[in-house]
């Protein structure tokens, strides 16, 4: 991000013209902009991308580009106002301490809200698409920093030659690099219309808590005729991490930029160091009464290694766990039923968790361990408002279709369609199924299947007493019939082992897959949304 010092005094007027125009865009030589930034709690968009790359590595692409108003302001007003038009983009290398030097690089895409609010510019759409070009080519990692405010319409040089400026292609070559090679999402503070537009096209999207994300911001809803709205009232950070839109939250920018260094580092390759964590506890994790309720990250954090675990959505769909983790340094997709909400019984939402989760891991060549616990799909009238046939059908649809190694494994309830719908679609479909000798069985929840196949003996039974200790008989008989031992005993589960044994069975599964990469197969489907 320095300007090179060569040491000669008596440098050719060429050369010293580069430097200067170069020097204006740095934060250094911007102190008003800078002390903007600090004021809102923000760092630069400079800044930013320093941190996110490795010394001395990143090379920038069309920094001498300034707004497209030289009919309206001074060349010199411009190149000190407009650096760059507004968009920093280039090449460099992250985490590449860790991987070879080839996996670490990557490019950023990131909008300087110092420059015209951060909006998009007539030659900062050009650099862009030269940029996506370029990444089509590459198949590299992308981070978008998207904080800005959508179009700009003051570019009047372009007046010339657009009328509406839509026959653009930025954001056909945005939409088109998903699934390429893993695409992030950062924002701090606002970002709406066409920044909002290419965000939502990310893979993830990591927000800092200040951040407000709409497709039209105050302007284009005054506009509208829709009313009158303060920025911080259209997409606050509370709704977009409820909905959904928002994968990670987190405080500011500086956790942001470190939280898309780790998701990306779970596709750059294995990790030599790693730390296993101590796996004892997960003995005695499941209670033994198997109505009670446990924490499902404390089966996660104690299969992944230390530090490894990263979650997405954690306020959206909350029955199902999804994110990263490794194992023995190698990552893994993690996909876990949360019996803390609405005790792991599958719902639209965390349908959407699995299945965004599934696809993620196959596009970019990412094995999956699924943790199973749910009594089944959530049923009744309130459910099926929220398109539940549609939406937790997907997991079907996605599981059948992945070419990524799959491994199940049930710490507790396996039941009904939902536990098929975790485990690829069926018992029998993912590399192997193993549980741990807590889990119990049965094509519904075992208090149904009572209350279902037994109702003319219950109801025949009179006496309030008599008819709970007929349930209590009847159920036992089913726990017992259904427990993990009796499944392996039919063959309808692979084994069952001791919790302590889980990481060392997945890395045997892992070794025993047939290895694939990234985009090496395709297999077309119609996702049921």
């Amino acid at each position: 991000m320095s300007t090179p010092d060569n040491g000669n005094d008596a440098l050719r007027p060429e050369l010293a013209e580069l430097i200067q125009r170069t020097a204006l865009g740095l934060d250094e030589n911007r102190p008003e902009a800078v002390a903007r930034r600090e004021q809102s709690h923000q760092r630069t968009a400079r800044a930013n991308v320093q941190d996110l790359f490795d010394p001395d590595s990143f090379i920038e692409y069309g920094a001498l580009a300034v707004a497209a108003q030289r009919f309206r302001r001074s060349e010199a007003e411009l190149r000190a106002k407009t650096p760059a038009d507004g968009l920093i983009a280039g090449i460099g290398s992250v985490n590449g301490s860790l991987f070879e030097e080839e996996n670490a690089r990557c490019m950023v895409l990131a909008y300087d809200y110092t420059v015209l609010a951060g909006t998009q510019g007539h030659f900062s759409h050009k650099k862009m698409d030269r940029m996506l070009r370029l990444a089509h080519e590459l198949k590299i990692p992308l981070v978008l920093f998207a904080e800005g405010g959508g179009g700009r319409p003051g570019d009047v040089d372009a007046a010339g030659v657009a009328i509406a400026g839509l026959d653009l292609s930025t954001f056909a070559l945005f939409g088109a690099y998903n699934g390429k090679a893993p695409l992030v999402g950062i924002v701090s503070g606002r970002c709406f219309a066409g920044n909002a537009a290419l965000l939502g096209c990310c893979d993830i999207i990591i927000a800092a808590r200040d951040s407000n994300i709409g497709m039209g911001g105050p302007v284009m809803i005054e506009g509208g005729g829709m009313g009158v709205f303060r920025p911080e009232e259209v997409g606050p950070i509370d709704v977009q991490i409820n909905n959904g839109v928002v994968d990670i939250a987190v405080a500011d920018e500086a956790e942001a930029v470190a939280v898309a260094k780790k998701y990306i580092s779970y596709f750059q390759g294995d990790l030599k160091a790693w730390q296993a964590p101590d796996p004892k506890p997960l003995r005695d994790i499941i209670p033994e009464n198997r109505r009670r309720t446990y924490d499902m990250k404390r089966v996660i954090t104690g299969i992944a290694d230390v530090g490894s675990f990263l979650q997405l959505r954690p306020d959206y769909g909350m029955g199902i766990i999804t994110g990263f983790m490794r194992i023995e340094g190698r990552p893994f997709g993690v996909i876990a039923n949360n019996c803390m909400h609405m005790a792991g019984a599958i719902e639209a939402e965390d349908a959407d968790n699995a299945a965004r989760l599934m696809q993620l891991c196959n596009v970019h060549g990412l094995p999956i361990v699924s943790l199973i616990d749910t009594p089944g799909f959530m049923v009744g009238p309130e459910i099926e408002t929220r398109a539940q046939v549609r939406h937790v059908c997907r997991m079907f649809v996605i599981g059948s279709h992945l070419s990524v190694p799959y491994f199940s494994i049930v710490t507790r309830r396996g039941y009904g369609l939902g536990a098929m719908a975790m485990a690829k679609g069926g018992f029998h479909e993912s590399a192997f199924i193993a549980s741990w000798p807590t889990g119990e069985f049965g094509g519904m929840g075992l208090e149904g299947a009572v209350k279902a196949g037994f109702k003319r003996e219950l109801d025949a039974e009179k006496d309030p007493a008599a008819k709970e200790a007929l349930f209590n008989k009847l159920l036992g008989q089913l726990y017992e019939r259904g427990k993990a031992v009796n499944m392996a005993a039919y063959l309808e589960i692979d084994a069952v082992i001791d919790p302590m044994e889980t990481r060392n069975w997945i890395i045997k599964g892992l070794l025993s897959s047939p290895k694939r990469t990234a985009r090496e197969s395709y297999s077309p489907y119609i996702d049921p949304v």
